[in-house]
């Protein structure tokens, strides 16, 4: 995609993130992930989310809002970003309502467009590693703490997520999806709030076959 088509892509509604998370989940996959830079827009597709909801310990407002967390608390279809294992930035949307707190943790992207500045801040052997996973894929976009609330429904933002006009051909292509636990966490672990398009090379870990 060049970056004529990428400006002409139009920024999911706020509706659109209003429902729990563990809805708006699966329904991210396929559409696409852009990062504006004075360099020009670099992003793809989103191919792997992770739901956390109300009442779920492995959720960062599990405990209240904090200072951290306030912009999970606040309207939908915004960034929230943070910083885990002093290493990683990692990329969530905010669902329901201000006053209420989820989120989608974006954990995987098939790069699409802008892949030399991507290359420039990963380089790796080979393209399927540029993003897949979380920190990942905050490094090659250059997503960090200056993008924690940033609006993902203007498409003037430095970060927003865009509607794939083809998502039923990209469906098509690169499912089914799955629907399996999430990863890198200890509580709630057991919860199938993890989905991703199985057919995509640029998912982060796959579901073990069941015996």
């Amino acid at each position: 995609m060049d970056a004529e088509h990428v400006s002409a892509l139009n920024p999911l509604a706020r509706g659109f993130y209003r429902p729990s998370a563990d809805i708006v989940a699966p329904r991210l996959l396929g559409h696409w992930l852009v990062r504006n830079t004075p360099q020009g827009p670099c992003g793809g597709i989103i191919v792997e989310t992770e739901a956390y909801l109300t009442g779920d310990a492995a959720c960062h407002a599990f405990n209240g809002e904090t200072k951290r967390n306030r912009v999970m608390w606040g309207p939908p279809g915004h960034a929230y970003v943070y910083f885990i294992y002093g290493n990683h930035w990692c990329f969530n949307v905010v669902c329901l309502p201000a006053g209420q707190a989820e989120a989608v943790l974006v954990r995987a992207l098939e790069p699409r467009f802008g892949l030399d500045f991507m290359r420039a801040r990963r380089r790796v052997a080979e393209d399927r590693n540029l993003s897949n996973g979380p920190g990942k894929l905050c490094a090659a976009l250059a997503i960090d703490r200056t993008h924690d609330g940033v609006d993902l429904c203007d498409a003037d933002t430095p970060v927003f997520i865009a509607r794939n006009p083809g998502l039923r051909r990209t469906l098509h292509q690169s499912g089914p999806m799955i629907t399996t636990t999430r990863i890198g966490i200890t509580q709630a672990a057991d919860l199938p709030l993890r989905f991703y398009l199985d057919g995509s090379v640029y998912v982060s870990r796959r579901a073990k076959p069941t015996p």
